[in-house]
């Protein structure tokens, strides 16, 4: 018998068991939020360190595969269903900062929920779980597994605010859109295996070794399947044409629900979509690569033009999330040059996105539905910190240089032009310029316009220090990218 080797799933066991002792804490005991804040915090930290860890076992040993066992040797004698890779540890890292800043930033919430709001610190866990599930995944049904984790406690996120209407459309919607995407993913994934006779992405009878030893002489069911599996995850992180009610489920669901469910999806479901192509279907990449263009540039265009006309914040930074879907997807593409722009890119807009949806959470309530941008009105003169913080998140999501988006937009147009993506590039330089007007009309509401209310607006100190962290790396990685950039370079999956 092997020895038990946590190390690859260490993150998610310390998250689940973060999650069941804030729920058995909550049920048996009435210590307050303060309790769930330390065993949360513990939980994530604990996260953070396992992925450090992989990150240095990794480098020492080299990749490797297992799912719960190891033989006397070191060697998986298990199913290959986890792949512990620098890969999957910096997905872990940046996932476990997202999520730290999500409910670091939603902490309002959760005090204001009283006793619920255990069940939220700890659907959160769980879905945060499922997510790195989807980024360590090396099997596409272990893949689907971390897919549902993930989404069946963002549904439950997504109407948490039961007396309020808006919550529940938002919950309805965001469940009927997601169980479509993981129908359709599911789907594909039965046509790669009727394909391939696999649904592995390594080992002797992997999908990338049928394809690369056997000639695929009618690969029409393959490629349905493959364009089933991008749009089951283009669903998952709003791209368009796949972004319908993605709009809506921003608007209804409170503010700190949306900080969470917008970021790390996006961060599991690009790292799921990076290694299931360059390591399944890379032999199919000139055509999944022309896909993913288009649906990239549909992203942009629509997210940007329809941004433009928006007058409710979280509205607009729906349809900014689906402009940068787009850009997140030109850095799925140039990740056959540079992988550390992905990774950047990711990891840049999702903190800058936390940042400007905390400070939205405490403008306008924590369980805030709609929020109309006249509320940001003199903003400057009632909390400056909270004013010039929200403008540096604008200029980063912008891509203003010195800041941390305007070196991932530079880095991932880069790698996309030296593909030959060159027309790809020219349309989302046109839609960054057109995209400022949206940027820069909150910052010109926030600071040239009188507000209504003048009392002056002071931020909790968790919340406080959630945007500080944000404003702080989204600045120094604006003048010191090479920090993460070349961090990020040694990130490359298993092969």
């Amino acid at each position: 018998m092997g020895n038990i080797a946590f190390l690859p799933i260490g993150l998610e066991v310390g998250l689940l068991v973060g999650a069941v002792t804030v729920l058995m804490v909550a049920v048996t005991m009435d210590l307050g939020a303060r309790v769930w804040a330390y065993v949360a915090a513990t939980s994530i930290g604990f996260g953070f360190a396992i992925s450090v860890r992989q990150w240095i076992v990794v480098g020492e040993r080299g990749p490797s595969l297992a799912f719960g066992t190891q033989g006397p040797d070191g060697s998986a004698v298990a199913n290959q269903m986890v792949a512990l890779d620098r890969f999957s540890a910096l997905g872990g890292m940046i996932l476990m900062v997202v999520v730290a800043l999500a409910l670091a930033g939603g902490w309002e919430l959760v005090k204001e929920l009283g006793d619920r709001g255990a069940e939220f610190v700890v659907l959160v866990l769980l879905s945060a779980a499922g997510m790195h599930m989807m980024i360590s995944a090396a099997n596409l049904v272990m893949l689907f597994v971390g897919l549902e984790t993930a989404s069946i406690a963002l549904y439950v996120i997504a109407g948490f605010l039961r007396d309020r209407r808006g919550s529940d459309e938002a919950a309805m919607k965001y469940f009927l859109m997601g169980s479509f995407a993981s129908a359709l993913f599911i789907y594909g994934v039965a046509l790669v295996f009727a394909g391939t006779g696999s649904t592995s992405l390594y080992g002797a009878t992997s999908i990338g070794i049928f394809l690369n030893e056997n000639v695929v002489p009618d690969p029409g069911i393959l490629l349905i399947g493959i364009a089933l599996i991008i749009v089951g995850l283009g669903f998952k992180i709003s791209a368009a044409p796949f972004h319908q009610w993605a709009p809506d489920v921003y608007q209804g669901a409170s503010t700190s629900a949306v900080a969470f469910m917008s970021t790390g999806v996006k961060v599991a479901a690009v790292a799921a979509l990076v290694r299931i192509m360059y390591v399944g279907f890379f032999s199919f990449y000139d055509t999944w690569s022309g896909a993913v263009a288009i649906i990239a540039a549909l992203s942009i265009v629509v997210g940007t033009f329809t941004a433009i006309a928006q007058t409710d914040i979280k509205r607009m930074l729906a349809y900014s999330g689906i402009a940068h879907a787009g850009f997140l997807l030109i850095g799925v593409l140039s990740a056959r040059v540079d992988l550390g722009a992905m990774w950047f890119y990711v990891a840049t807009y999702t903190v800058s996105l936390v940042g400007a949806l905390t400070i939205v959470s405490l403008v306008a309530g924590p369980s805030s539905g709609p929020v109309p941008i006249d509320t940001f009105r003199g903003l400057g003169k009632r909390s400056p910190f909270l004013a010039m913080s929200l403008a540096a998140f604008m200029f980063s999501m912008a891509g203003i240089p010195a800041t941390a988006g305007f070196v991932g937009k530079f880095t991932i147009f880069t790698g996309a032009d030296l593909l030959g993506f060159r027309w790809l590039v020219v349309l989302a330089l046109v839609a960054s310029v057109a995209g400022m007007f949206f940027y820069l009309r909150i910052i010109v509401v926030a600071f040239f316009d009188d507000a209504e209310d003048e009392e002056m607006l002071s931020a909790p100190r968790v919340p406080k220090l959630a945007i500080g962290f944000s404003v702080f790396a989204t600045v120094l990685l604006g003048l010191w990218p090479a920090l993460l950039l070349d961090f990020a370079r040694e990130a490359l999956p298993h092969l």
